[in-house]
């Protein structure tokens, strides 16, 4: 029995394809939506890809990008084809593609759910590339006399402005590396020798935040210098002093902001999906409801459309068949082929007279 079986009269063929031309058009601007969106992330990514530490993170906005490429090709098409079949004379020509064409939207659909999935399921590659990139961008603040990383300095100070954050995982990572270039101590001075001798690596640490950490909010002036020093301060205690600097780690503020962003896109690609499943069933429906006219030269005749001719179990249990099938037929190729080569590999004996 096949499954989805509806019967169709001209008027509702004609219906359908009209309907289904409407839709493949409405989907092609789905598509040019999706590699807009793809290009957008893109962008937002190469604009802070000082602060990551590899390129998997373009593996989501290049799937966008391809997937409206190929919406907008397949769509495109398909309203070709829709718009043909209301003239049996035009349809004709298209009639022996549409299997194979119906194949490809079948991949091509999955590849679109691959896609969405992947855009909820990329936060744990995100954020450890974010938490690596930025760890390195940290240790290169200082380094504005080097060439290749003078414009680091810029970089954070920028995104720790524009994101409210401070450090990869909070302010105290300042804490731990040496910010501040040599060429802006004064080795002379005492205070700078012995913070360097105390320190295994010779570095110079101070407990002190770069200015772009500071939260203009605040009701008193930055205190970005001996931040844990309550003594150092009038009427001051750094751990209740939130609105002094930014608390959140720049990780945790770029991950919220990257991951929102992704997932509002997986929301839109799954949505373009279903519609493209809606398409691909019409256009099963249309084919083969056109292909079942009795009379061709009758076209007001009924015929009768399915998605598959057969039951959903008997479909799978045919393809299994089948592709058992080719493996034997495969496997009967290749002993063969060995059998051969062993034939030729063996020589005549030679029998001498004496």
């Amino acid at each position: 029995m096949a499954l989805l079986k509806v019967k169709f009269n001209q008027k509702k063929r004609v219906k359908l394809a009209q309907g289904l031309w409407l839709m493949n058009w409405f989907s092609v601007f789905a598509g040019i939506l999706v590699f807009s969106m793809g290009l957008f992330l893109k962008i937002e990514l190469r604009k802070r890809s000082e602060v990551m530490d590899n390129s998997e993170s373009h593996f989501v906005p290049n799937s966008l990008i391809l997937m409206g490429i190929l919406s907008c090709a397949f769509n495109g098409f398909a309203g070709k084809i829709c718009y043909d079949s209301l003239d049996p004379a035009k349809f004709a020509k298209w009639k022996p593609l549409l299997k194979p064409y119906l194949a490809l939207c079948f991949f091509f659909n999955i590849l679109i759910f691959f896609v969405a999935l992947i855009c909820f399921l990329m936060r744990g590659s995100l954020e450890s590339t974010l938490a690596q990139g930025l760890k390195n961008g940290m240790k290169f603040y200082r380094d504005t006399d080097t060439p290749g990383r003078c414009f680091m300095k810029k970089t954070i100070d920028m995104l720790q402005i524009e994101f409210k954050c401070c450090g990869n995982n909070g302010f105290k990572d300042w804490f731990e590396i040496q910010w501040i270039s040599n060429r802006y101590l004064d080795f002379s001075s005492k205070e700078v020798k012995d913070r360097i001798k105390s320190n295994v690596d010779g570095r110079y640490l101070v407990d002190g935040v770069p200015f772009s950490c500071c939260n203009p909010s605040s009701p008193r002036p930055c205190i970005q210098y001996q931040v844990t020093n309550n003594s150092a301060h009038y009427s001051y205690d750094y751990q209740t002093e939130e609105l002094n600097l930014w608390r959140r780690g720049c990780r945790e503020a770029l991950l919220h902001y990257y991951s929102s962003m992704m997932s509002s896109m997986g929301v839109v690609v799954l949505l373009v999906w279903l519609f493209e499943m809606a398409v691909m069933v019409g256009l099963r429906l249309l084919h083969t409801s056109l292909e079942s006219i009795a009379n061709p030269e009758d076209p007001e005749c009924e015929s009768e459309g399915w998605i598959l001719e057969n039951s959903l179990k008997d479909t799978l249990k045919s393809m299994l068949e089948s592709l058992k099938k080719i493996g034997k037929f495969n496997q009967v190729e290749a002993d063969a082929e060995g059998a051969e080569g062993e034939e030729g590999g063996k020589t005549p004996a030679i029998t001498t007279v004496s």
